[in-house]
């Protein structure tokens, strides 16, 4: 599985359109930026620090073919990045991701 945090209002828009080309910073950079379920937290704090409101899904990257690529990125890790639409129905699950004190909540099954 690999993850994508959404902002409350892009994962809206997912839902009424049934795809997205992500973020502004995945419009800008040409691709869907995704975490591995180990990336999921600095990418978090890195990225979303302070937001509340957000969304995790989960995506299992075998449904995404040869549109996803594992790329070096924050650290020399390989991080995927997909070239293409994301569909709403290649979405396994999408939770809440609260904002604690602490930082962002994530759900404890991550793989």
């Amino acid at each position: 599985m690999i993850y994508k945090i959404f902002r409350s209002a892009e994962w809206s828009d997912l839902q009424a359109k049934g795809q997205t080309l992500g973020a502004p910073i995945d419009l800008a950079d040409g691709y869907i930026h995704f975490s591995t379920a180990a990336q999921a937290a600095e990418t978090a704090a890195k990225h979303f620090a302070g937001q509340d409101d957000l969304w995790l899904a989960a995506i299992d990257e075998t449904a995404l073919a040869e549109n996803l690529k594992w790329e070096v990125s924050r650290g020399n890790a390989l991080f995927p990045h997909l070239y293409r639409a994301l569909h709403l129905s290649e979405i396994q699950w999408c939770v809440p991701l609260p904002l604690r004190d602490t930082g962002h909540d994530f759900p404890e099954n991550l793989t």
